[in-house]
């Protein structure tokens, strides 16, 4: 089993920034991609970005590239999603999750809300 704590969100004002981070502990040792969704209010969950558990690989939702970046310290059992240039749009509950490279999201954090006003 893997838990997962995300912190780092808030308000902001539209074009700030902030960085979330998502702590994992548990069966840490084991290789996990690990990426962040996001989910606005009557909206589906979607994908946000992904980082290969080596660190070396990432993926993009069209509407964050250039803008957010994953990264992780496979030391501190952490990942972080910095998010720049925030648009009200990107208001929402981001979520951390992990996974078996290459596999589906099996573990899920509780959440943690992000808000960018206008």
């Amino acid at each position: 089993q893997v838990q997962l704590v995300e912190s780092g969100g808030g308000l902001v004002q539209a074009g700030g920034a902030l960085r979330l981070s998502c702590a994992a502990s548990g069966r840490t040792s084991s290789r996990y991609d690990m990426g962040w969704s996001r989910q606005a209010p009557g909206k589906e969950r979607e994908f946000v970005a992904r980082i290969h558990w080596s660190g070396g690989i990432t993926y993009y939702a069209d509407s964050v590239k250039g803008r957010f970046t994953i990264s992780r310290d496979n030391a501190k059992n952490t990942v972080y999603l910095q998010m720049n240039s925030l648009k009200p749009e990107d208001t929402a509950v981001y979520y951390c999750a992990g996974a078996v490279p290459g596999g589906r999201y099996d573990y899920w954090g509780q959440g943690t809300q992000v808000t960018v006003s206008s």
